[in-house]
């Protein structure tokens, strides 16, 4: 018998995140980096690492958004997870995880800083549960949620894909 959805919600604990789908931190870690060595744009000092649970349903997506720090998404159970990724060049990736490579899928990514991304499930799919490691450390100081008019702006090439991964 296959776990469904809700049974990780549950036993995760995990509850609704800003930007859809739901989550839970699992880790912060208590070593600090100062402001002076991280670059301007923080403003003040972050801890080294953060880590959360995160779960999307086939009826949900992980809206576009940008944080200052790199993210490295690893998958752990489901159906595949495609996230999507507009670099600061412009370019976009589409990152399949999943755990079956023969199929393209793989297990982690890395979102690099200052990039946009979204998630949803594959088509076809029920839900899909990852986590999140962003270093240095996750802060809500660093996360922009995408206004959807600017971001069409800004690459009118993925409109169609805005328009279904943005929220406003």
């Amino acid at each position: 018998m296959r776990l469904t959805a809700d049974y990780w919600i549950k036993q995760l604990q995990l509850t609704e995140h800003i930007e859809g789908g739901a989550f839970r931190e699992v880790y912060r870690s208590p070593l600090q980096v100062a402001a002076p060595a991280l670059p301007d744009s923080f403003g003040a000092g972050r801890n080294i690492c953060t880590s959360i649970y995160f779960l999307l349903k086939d009826d949900q997506f992980s809206a576009f958004h940008r944080i200052k720090s790199d993210e490295l998404w690893h998958f752990y159970y489901g159906d595949p997870l495609i996230v999507y990724e507009i670099d600061t060049t412009g370019k976009l990736t589409e990152h399949l995880l999943g755990n079956d490579p023969g199929q393209g899928q793989q297990f982690q990514c890395a979102i690099k800083a200052g990039s946009w991304f979204a998630s949803r499930v594959q088509a076809g799919g029920a839900y899909a549960l990852a986590g999140c490691t962003v270093a240095p450390g996750f802060d809500f100081a660093d996360f922009e949620l995408a206004e959807r008019k600017a971001l069409i702006n800004e690459y009118p090439l993925y409109k169609k894909l805005i328009e279904e991964l943005t929220r406003v």
